[in-house]
């Protein structure tokens, strides 16, 4: 062959290339106007105006970019947008408010957020939430009838994933997980088909993914159980950093005596010099005690008056809430805000692990250290998947910083892991897990590879992916 003729073929072969790629793009962009025909939400391509916006949540520190974002209306918009995925042979994920976000490149992104629905059935005492709602509407709604949801610490998280993922809120140690209260549930699985889990239909779903979350495909509503509480005795205790070492070592043995209805945890923050925020913990370095109890409030101070007496009081805003204000015992950012997160599980929080941070004098914005136990530790009337059942504290630690410090960040954290390793278990809570390599963790290896099988059974391509997965069994 002439070296001409070689170069035509060379340019040929080149051509040949770019012309397939550029066939496929119109066959893509074709396939996404029929998808946009198809659903009643906004479908979007990187391109779109709008785009950036909606795959962008609360961890703003996690870039995505989707090969396609399907702002769902509904249950039927969803099941559009998994068939979409499964004929495009595209990983297809689920965002709701974006505090625990996986990157979704090349994947369908399904956002929920418009899926915001509440119903109250007060005699039943039960919520009906749909799949993008926010725990703030969810106490909104039950607060009018005297109810209560096991909402998690901040209003802005997803109610519905939470609750999947596990749930530990301010009432946990009283009523256990929210995943422990789950009637039944909807999910579009993977062959687009939109079916009831509970405990009578579809039990291999209604137990997998009340612990499992999003492996087993897109779930648009869930019915939980509310309770009869409309006030908490309940707020925040705020001492000087310096303090750290007398207030954990004074939580350590005060957990050892309350009663679950007594739910608490102790965070070192902190503080940005906000000017919104009180001026005496504006731009400090503070450790604040989370009280929220659910008993009398004569009962209430007995149990949290030695706490106020370890050092001087920055602020002490321990007494009766209304149900309403929940949010405001551990005042979580409002966000969007860019940050990392770590997470592990102790068998005991005792004075040598206070100590161990103490000593340390973490630099991470938050890290708090949660009392498990009493409700948390025993099996739901109908089994699920949620793991460790066993731990007695929860350790998560957050460090907000622009994307240039996150790596500085992630070596602080692995400071702080190395310092609590004598008291760590094996597992990791699900819910507040954001490695991947975690996720066995978060199981037994039981109840993991239960969770495998189901995979394989209800999604054996894993189109459900981007997510902590539970790859499906291997046959």
């Amino acid at each position: 062959m002439s070296v001409v003729h070689a170069q035509v073929h060379s340019w040929q072969h080149y051509y040949d290339r770019f012309q397939k790629v550029m066939n496929s793009d119109n066959d893509f962009r074709s396939a996404a106007a029929e998808l946009a025909r198809a659903v009643r939400g906004q479908v979007l391509l990187p391109e779109d105006s709008g785009y950036d916006a909606e795959w962008s949540g609360y961890n703003i520190a996690v870039v995505q970019s989707p090969a396609i974002i399907v702002s769902a209306t509904s249950s039927a918009d969803v099941r559009e947008a998994v068939l979409f995925g499964v004929r495009q042979n595209l990983p297809v994920a689920v965002q709701a408010t974006g505090h625990a976000p996986q990157p979704s490149d090349g994947a369908v992104l399904v956002t929920t957020r418009q899926m915001n629905g509440v119903e109250i059935d007060a005699s039943a005492r039960t919520a009906r939430v749909e799949a993008g709602t926010v725990w703030r509407q969810v106490v909104e709604a039950a607060v009018k009838y005297g109810l209560a949801p096991l909402n998690g610490a901040a209003p802005s998280v997803g109610a519905v994933s939470y609750t999947l993922g596990g749930g530990v809120g301010p009432l946990a140690r009283s009523f256990g997980y929210a995943a422990d209260h789950v009637r039944s549930l909807t999910i579009v699985t993977a062959d687009g088909v939109e079916r009831l889990a509970s405990p009578e239909e579809n039990q291999d779903l209604f137990w997998a993914v009340r612990g499992g979350k999003n492996n087993f495909g897109i779930v648009t509503s869930i019915v939980v159980d509310l309770f009869p509480v409309s006030s908490l005795y309940g707020g925040g205790l705020y001492f000087l950093g310096s303090a750290a070492r007398e207030v954990l070592r004074a939580y350590s043995a005060w957990t050892e005596t309350v009663p679950e209805e007594m739910t608490s945890s102790v965070a070192l923050l902190r503080l940005p010099p906000d000017p919104t925020l009180p001026d005496p913990l504006r731009g400090k370095y503070v450790t604040h005690v989370r009280i929220a109890y659910n008993g009398p409030e004569t009962e209430g101070e007995r149990l949290v008056a030695p706490l106020r007496s370890i050092a001087p009081l920055l602020i002490a805003s321990v007494g009766v809430l209304p149900y309403s204000q929940v949010g405001t015992i551990h005042n979580d950012p409002p966000g969007p805000i860019p940050f990392i997160d770590t997470t592990a599980l102790l068998s005991e929080f005792s004075a040598g692990t206070a100590d161990a941070i103490a000593d340390l004098e973490p630099s991470a914005t938050l890290v708090e250290i949660r009392h498990l136990g009493g409700a948390l530790s025993r099996e739901p009337k109908h089994a699920n998947a949620v793991g460790n059942r066993d731990a007695a504290f929860l350790v998560y630690a957050v460090s907000i910083v622009p994307p240039q410090l996150l790596a500085g960040a992630a070596e602080d954290h692995a400071q702080l892991h190395k310092a609590i390793q004598p008291w760590k278990t094996e597992g990791v809570a699900y819910n507040f897990a954001s490695d991947p390599t975690l996720t066995q963790n978060a199981f037994s290896a039981e109840t993991y590879a239960r969770l495998a099988e189901v995979k394989a059974q209800r999604d054996p391509a894993n189109l459900f992916r981007v997510n902590l997965n539970i790859p499906p069994t291997v046959r």
